[in-house]
């Protein structure tokens, strides 16, 4: 299973119960047929930025955060701006080389702005390779991209 469909899996199981372990999230998605270790499930719960919110049992339990599109751009666009090193563009990829520690923040929050032209985007401690749906949408991204560092 894809990150994204197991991701989509784990938030609806978040809005249908009380969750208050990640074991507990492994048990549900197995349940569903989805084999998952827990390692994965938190790094799931760190990319989606799940919070732990007081439950109605006295004990806490995982909860989506609010949507903050408008936040993650912002976020972005500062980060960017202060980590950007220099890039490049090749059909379908475009890297983005920042200062060391930024590449997984910022990947992440690119994956936030769910822009339909990028499939996907991975960072490593100073590099995130956005892959985009076609050639075209690899360069219309470079341009949002871009234009965010100012």
């Amino acid at each position: 299973m894809r990150k994204q469909e197991r991701q989509k899996a784990i938030k609806k199981l978040i809005q249908q119960y009380s969750i208050d372990r990640q074991e507990d999230i492994v048990k549900l998605l197995e349940e569903q047929g989805i084999e998952v270790t827990q390692a994965t499930i938190s790094r799931d719960i760190k990319e989606l930025q799940l919070v732990k919110l007081p439950a109605t049992n006295g004990g806490y339990q995982y909860s989506l955060p609010a949507e903050k599109k408008l936040n993650a751009e912002k976020k972005l666009k500062k980060t960017l701006h202060d980590a950007y090193v220099s890039s490049r563009l090749h059909d379908v990829f475009f890297l983005i080389k920042v200062l060391p520690g930024n590449g997984p923040a910022i990947a992440n929050l690119i994956d936030q702005l769910k822009v339909e032209e990028i499939f996907g985007a991975l960072g490593d401690d100073d590099t995130i390779l956005v892959i985009s749906k076609s050639s075209s949408a690899a360069k219309q991204t470079q341009q949002l991209l871009l234009g965010m560092i100012g």
